[in-house]
């Protein structure tokens, strides 16, 4: 076999599933008392994503994959690895409804993973890994990020929840993103930042949380040089992507490795985070936080915002998940990674969601809290009736049709 290093390896195709309801987030910031230009000042922030009650991360995961996939794909992926914190059930993956729901052939694999946020990107490495081992015979797979926040209110934390989920085919035809797997670096240690010990509970320490993923940030690329070898940390990236809790974060974040790698910049580092990373946040900003799929939202928004970025361009990825593992690499942009994000228009799909108010929003976060144990449930659709009409009928969504003895069954809308 030769080596990995004269084989490619990466995302061929990507889609990503925006919710169907938002909230905007100056709104709820008057609400709980607050100053709204905080959100644009230290959050980035102005909106996020959120579900009705009819969906769930089971319907939004297949609803990114439904609108990534074609025949061909159905059957030629052999493994589907679905990345989540917020799965439905402790036992049963969401995989399994992936490859039912989507109609992928049975000749397949399929497995959920879980490391808070770092879980899509250990999918996408896994995944890699399988593909480059050469022994699949050009089979390919699905990976699949799917998260929704718990209900937070009044917490300070409120600003930055969200909820979203995306969808990759991973393949030795890398047109979005090649991964260069030689020149990772991880960092790990066992830390409670945040955690969800039930259904219900979302639970940590928020400083503690953003100093851990600082120090994971410096040591996972401190691991990183030690395997590339020493580079100019500025010219080396064409553009930086890193996870994104909130917008705000990947500011300290790019600006933490300018003061240990480029202090000649670290004046500037406003302008240089502006110039190498904020682009990337152009969705992550509207959704809020996505978890797992935070990093993947943001080379879909980098790749649609910055038209200096060209075929081949390195650019440098930060993944970190609460509890905590961390990993920084390199990847260079794929030669049709501009067409094939352009096409599927992320940015139009976000402006189809529809806007409510926060006395809704509290509402079905309430309703969703109640109904997560639920042993029998009927979904009510006409609540909201409008919307499931307009944006669900006939339009081939997943949803959520009820819950009898704990067992959850869907339809396609």
């Amino acid at each position: 076999m030769p080596p990995s290093g004269s084989r490619k390896v990466g995302i061929e195709k990507i889609a990503a599933y925006p919710c169907s309801l938002a909230l905007d987030l100056e709104q709820l910031a008057r609400a709980r008392g607050l100053d709204p230009a905080f959100l644009q000042n230290q959050l980035f922030v102005t909106a996020r994503s959120l579900n009705p009650l009819w969906e769930d991360p089971v319907t939004m995961g297949v609803n990114a994959a439904l609108d990534l996939i074609d025949d061909t794909d159905r059957e030629t992926i052999e493994l589907i690895i679905v990345a989540t914190e917020s799965s439905p059930d402790f036992g049963k993956p969401i995989s399994t409804y992936i490859q039912k729901f989507c109609g992928i052939q049975p000749h397949c694999r399929n497995f959920e993973i879980k490391h808070a946020c770092y879980g899509g990107n250990s999918a996408l490495v896994m995944a890699a890994h399988w593909v480059l081992s050469g022994m699949n015979k050009g089979a390919r797979v699905l990976v699949v990020t799917t998260d929704q926040s718990r209900a937070h209110f009044y917490k300070p934390w409120e600003l930055t929840m969200g909820a979203g989920a995306v969808a990759m085919i991973v393949s030795d035809d890398p047109k979005v993103l090649e991964l260069d797997l030689e020149n990772h670096g991880f960092w790990t240690q066992e830390i409670a930042d945040t955690f969800r010990p039930t259904s219900t509970a979302e639970v940590g320490n928020s400083d503690e949380s953003m100093f851990s993923y600082l120090e994971a940030l410096e040591n996972a690329y401190a691991h990183f040089l030690k395997r590339a070898g020493p580079i100019d940390f500025d010219a080396y990236f064409k553009k930086n992507i890193y996870h994104v809790p909130f917008g705000g974060m990947t500011f300290r974040a790019h600006r933490s490795l300018l003061k240990l790698h480029c202090p000649g910049q670290v004046e500037h580092a406003r302008e240089h985070f502006d110039l190498k990373t904020r682009p990337s946040i152009l969705y992550n900003s509207q959704m809020g936080a996505t978890y797992s799929s935070s990093i993947f939202l943001a080379l879909m928004g980098l790749i649609d915002s910055c038209p200096d970025l060209e075929p081949g361009d390195r650019i440098g990825i930060f993944s970190y998940g609460s509890g905590s593992c961390a990993e920084f690499y390199g990847a260079r942009i794929g030669d049709k990674a501009r067409p094939i994000v352009k096409a599927f228009d992320l940015q139009s799909r976000l402006g189809r969601r529809r806007h409510i108010s926060v006395k809704n929003y509290e509402r079905i976060e309430r309703s969703r809290e109640e109904q997560m144990d639920r042993e029998h449930l009927e979904v009510d659709f006409s609540d909201m009736e409008e919307h499931y009409a307009s944006f669900y009928e006939g339009r081939r969504r997943l949803v959520l049709e009820s819950i009898c003895d704990y067992r959850r069954n869907y339809k396609v809308s």
